[in-house]
Order: C-alpha cells, then sequence, then structure tokens
C-alpha cells in the first residue's frame, strides 16, 4: 500500500518546507515572458516553473483552467508537466475544482488520479456544494493510493462571503465544513489526512469560525502575494493550523520572469520561515 497523502505531504514539508508554487500561466505572462500565446508557449512556460521549483519547494499547484482553455492540447501539456513535476519529486495539486455526486464524483477523480489519464495529480481542489460527505465517500477508494483533496472550505474572494458566511446548524457553512473534515481526517496515529481544506490567506479566520488550533487537516492556503497575505505573517495568519498547511505563491513569483524565478522561489521560502519562526 501507498503511504497516505498525509504522510507524503508531512514527508515533502520535512525535507522542502511548506512553499507551494502555482502553475498559472496566464495570457500577460506568457507575454512577459516573450513567449506565445499558444500551447507552445504554455509549455515552455509550465516546464521552466517546474525546473525552477525543483529541489526548492514542496509542492506545485497547476491551475487547470489556463491549460483548459487550449482544449485537448492544453490536457496534453498538463499531462507532460505534471509529469515532469513528479519525476522532480514534486507534489502535484491539480487546482480543478471539481464537484459532483455519485458516478460523477468518481470519473472526476478518475481523471486526475487513474493510471488511464495521465494527468499525474496527488491531490485536487474539490468543491463542496454538492455536499462533502459526498466527495469523502466517492474520494475513500482513492486514499490507499496516496491521493487527497482539498474542499473549498473559505475562500480568499469576498464574493464567497454570501455562502461560506451562511449558517448551517448554528454555525457558518465554513465552520460546519471544517468541523466535519476535522473527523473524517480523525486516526488514532495522529497522522495528517488526505481531506484537506483551502483557508484563504487573507481572511479572518475567527469570522468565519474556523478554529485555528491543530488539527489534522491538510491545509491549502492561496492569497499570497498579489492578494495581499504576506508570507511574514503565516503563523500570525494560521496560528495552530500553521504545521499543516501548504503556502501557495504563483502571480508574485511568477511576476519575477523566468531569469529571476528561482532567486524569487528562494526570497519566498526565506519570508516563510521568518512567518513560520517569529
Amino acid at each position: 500500500m501507498a503511504n497516505s497523502f498525509g504522510e507524503k505531504l508531512s514527508a515533502a514539508f520535512e525535507a522542502k518546507g511548506q512553499l507551494c508554487v502555482g502553475i498559472d500561466p496566464h495570457s500577460h505572462l506568457l507575454t512577459s515572458w516573450d513567449l506565445d500565446d499558444s500551447p507552445k508557449g504554455l509549455r515552455e512556460f509550465s516546464l521552466r516553473v517546474v525546473e525552477a521549483a525543483s529541489g526548492l519547494v514542496s509542492a506545485v499547484k497547476p491551475q487547470v483552467s489556463f491549460f483548459e482553455r487550449f482544449g485537448a492540447t492544453g490536457y496534453e501539456v498538463l499531462s507532460e508537466v505534471t509529469q515532469f513535476a513528479h519525476s522532480e519529486g514534486l507534489i502535484v495539486i491539480a487546482d480543478a475544482k471539481r464537484g459532483d455526486i455519485g458516478s460523477t464524483m468518481d470519473a472526476y477523480l478518475e481523471a486526475w488520479f487513474g493510471d488511464l489519464s495521465g494527468l499525474y495529480a496527488d491531490a485536487v481542489t474539490t468543491s463542496p456544494y454538492l455536499g462533502l460527505a459526498e466527495t469523502s465517500e466517492v474520494f475513500g477508494k482513492w486514499q490507499a493510493f496516496g491521493k487527497g483533496f482539498y474542499s473549498l472550505v473559505a475562500t480568499s474572494n469576498q464574493q464567497g462571503e454570501s455562502v461560506q458566511l451562511a449558517q448551517v446548524n448554528g454555525r457558518t457553512l465554513a465552520s460546519d465544513q471544517f468541523a466535519q473534515l476535522s473527523g473524517l481526517n480523525a486516526n488514532p496515529a495522529g497522522m495528517l489526512g488526505s481531506r484537506g481544506a483551502v483557508l484563504g490567506a487573507t481572511l479572518d479566520l475567527e469570522r468565519y469560525g474556523i478554529k485555528t488550533e491543530a488539527d489534522l487537516i491538510p491545509i491549502l492556503a492561496p492569497g499570497f502575494g498579489a492578494q495581499g497575505a504576506k508570507l511574514s505573517d503565516a503563523r500570525a495568519i494560521y496560528k495552530g493550523l500553521s504545521s499543516q498547511v501548504s503556502f501557495s505563491v504563483s502571480r508574485s513569483i511568477l511576476d519575477a520572469g523566468a531569469r529571476d524565478l528561482s532567486s524569487a522561489i528562494v526570497n519566498a521560502n526565506s519570508e516563510l520561515v521568518q512567518g513560520l519562526t517569529k
């Protein structure tokens, strides 16, 4: 049996730290990197990001929509990029935000985790709107293969408040989702689980009813850099949850360009270390 996703993530944190580099090939970034806004430019950009991240971070997070806009060819590029990332020892988190029920959700997970698709994701982001319990149940068979998912619990966009702060069972929907994940990840060995939560770094987590105490939930934390949060405030934001967080940075690093990308990653790592120790 493969190590669980939580075990793989913990080992990667220990070896390479908690920074996660987003692969977000925006059209304007391809242009600023002197690349064509085409599948060829997409491929070169993405492989360069993986190459720069290799050995410096624990994970990469391709934003799937920027590959999907090129259709089937974009998926071919994504397959090559994720395979290369794996060969470099990086955990791959596919930011696809999938969500459905039953056999349809099973097919989505088969696409990201199965041997036939060639997409090589270790984890995928999911939408909980059709039911977190449903996603968790369908996901169950993939846990033994070292796979994981991150449910969109509390996101950095202000428009999400109308749903995530809605009251259910006497608490916010975000808090209810987080509590469910806590229960689903509970295990006697006290190991990090395989069912994670997306918690935006720009949020006041207390306002969302999220307890920032140590738990067994893997956390994916977007919102650093371009969206306003600072890696130097990492522990101040996530408090007791800090040791289980993948801190995601994308545009603030990618804007550095191909030549200075590695230096930007090194600087981000230094800022994160400062933020986790102060």
